[in-house]
């Protein structure tokens, strides 16, 4: 009588083969187990290197920015200092209860005393008050003029790099002259015939010599963007010009505007204290820290605080705004990931 066949071992998903290096055959049920255990540990495993799991929609290139942003301590920082700046910019009063513009002759050039931390300056103005008031007036012109700047240079740029032809390179010769115009030396000519003591004349001149650098990279930003295939299916398919422009070109070229003018609003600050520190940009009695800081140069030997207080204070807004504009550049340039 013959003996019967030993009988394979059945592995089920998980089992191994024996020590002895013989190859277990798998049946239908075993193959069935397998399938559905690997199926499972592909839902339950952890997003992949993209950040995305199975099922989900891939992250753009805002929530990538974000993203990065949120865990960029100098972002943070840097926030910070302007929310606090913009916090002083609108109310004041919360962390400063003197007149700005009320001075006593007796207290001039005293230094800190209870109740006026910063000391006096040489007309015998509260320095901590004057440089907390004088945060409202560099905040307005550096937010004002950013945003006449970025608007009426990503307009201009934008409609220059799209549509080309002599629009193009009459916006680009123009560009060429503003550029040859020295900033300091233009303000100089055109606010020295200014009487007005607002925020206004100062921005209106931001805006005419700062345009030029934002349309030169809203064009280039466009003329880069419109050669890409989702565009030009778009344009393939009917789509209008203001559609392409709206819905396919905008986006995707705004990022290098909103890096140069975050940074570019920083300059501005420092261009206003520089005027006013001239005489030629806000005049008194206007609160200014380039006012400030021009009329305590003169006392720098007798009563150093009152120019380095808002001395001070101009450096860290100026630095906090481009040290948000490096953030904001490194989390929207896709080439640093």
């Amino acid at each position: 009588m013959p003996e019967p066949m030993p009988r394979e071992p059945h592995l089920s998903g998980g089992g191994r083969a024996p020590e002895d290096g013989a190859i277990a055959a798998t049946g239908m049920g075993g193959a069935m187990d397998l399938a559905t255990a690997e199926a499972e540990t592909l839902e339950k495993r952890p997003n992949g290197p993209d950040g995305t799991g199975p099922g989900e929609k891939p992250r753009s290139l805002w929530s990538d920015a974000w993203r990065d942003l949120r865990r960029n301590p100098v972002f943070i920082i840097s926030a910070l200092i302007i929310l606090f700046l913009l916090f002083i910019s609108l109310w004041p009063g919360v962390i400063a209860t003197q007149n700005p513009l009320k001075c006593d002759l007796a207290k001039a050039q005293e230094g800190s005393q209870p109740g006026h931390p910063f000391g006096f300056n040489g007309q015998g103005c509260d320095v901590y008050t004057r440089t907390v008031y004088g945060a409202r007036v560099s905040v307005t012109v550096g937010v004002c003029a950013t945003l006449g700047v970025a608007i009426l240079g990503s307009v201009l740029g934008g409609l220059a790099g799209f549509f080309g032809g002599a629009g193009d390179a009459i916006l680009s010769r123009i560009t060429d002259i503003f550029f040859a115009i020295p900033v300091v030396l233009g303000g100089l000519v055109l606010l020295s015939v200014v009487t007005s003591s607002t925020v206004w004349p100062v921005i209106g001149f931001m805006v005419l010599l700062g345009w030029p650098q934002i349309s030169r990279i809203a064009r280039g930003s466009v003329i880069t963007t419109k050669q890409n295939d989702y565009v030009q299916a778009a344009r393939a398919l009917g789509a209008s010009n203001s559609r392409m422009l709206l819905r396919h070109i905008t986006p995707n070229a705004i990022a290098p505007v909103i890096v140069v003018a975050t940074i570019a609003l920083g300059t501005y600050i420092s261009l206003e204290a520089t005027l006013s520190y001239l005489g030629v940009g806000l005049k008194p009695p206007t609160v200014s820290w380039g006012i400030d800081i021009s009329s305590a140069s003169q006392y720098i030997r007798t009563a150093p605080h009152a120019l380095l207080w808002p001395a001070g204070a101009l450096a860290v807004t100026v630095l906090a705004f481009i040290m948000l504009g490096d953030a904001v550049r490194d989390a929207l340039d896709p080439k640093l990931r």
